[in-house]
């Protein structure tokens, strides 16, 4: 496979998880989808154990896997916040009002959920505390 045909692969993959955030929150731009995908993907990324994290990542496809890891420094990792402080930090990564961050924090974990292995997203599920279980509940088998 030529580095062409790689990131050819990474774009389409790509674009089929934002189509699905979109579809699922009902928006028409691809830019609020990214921005929820990388909204709840650093919210993980900073709560989850180093070695959950780095797991988490490699699932991902590489343009994501990208912009998962940007700005990321392991260590004092995972941050402690409950999950009403989890909202309010999804939240943060959008300027305009009236976007639900639980409703887009399960937008993206479905669509987690239908693209990456099912016994990763389990095993950060198991990870997580009970409180979330709420924003990461994984589909019925």
């Amino acid at each position: 496979m030529s580095q062409v045909d790689a990131f050819q692969i990474t774009l389409q993959k790509t674009g089929e998880w934002l189509r699905d955030i979109r579809q699922l929150l009902e928006w028409e731009s691809d830019q609020r989808a990214y921005l929820a995908l990388r909204a709840v993907l650093h919210t993980l990324r900073d709560r989850l154990p180093v070695v959950e994290a780095v797991h988490l990542g490699s699932q991902l496809p590489m343009l994501v896997r990208g912009f998962y890891y940007e700005g990321w420094t392991p260590q004092d990792k995972p941050l402690k916040f409950n999950h009403d402080e989890f909202l309010l930090a999804v939240a943060s990564y959008f300027r305009e009002p009236g976007v639900n961050p639980m409703q887009v924090t399960r937008a993206v974990v479905e669509t987690m959920g239908e693209h990456i292995d099912p016994g990763e997203l389990a095993k950060l599920v198991r990870v997580l505390p009970r409180d979330f279980a709420d924003l990461v509940e994984l589909p019925a088998a």
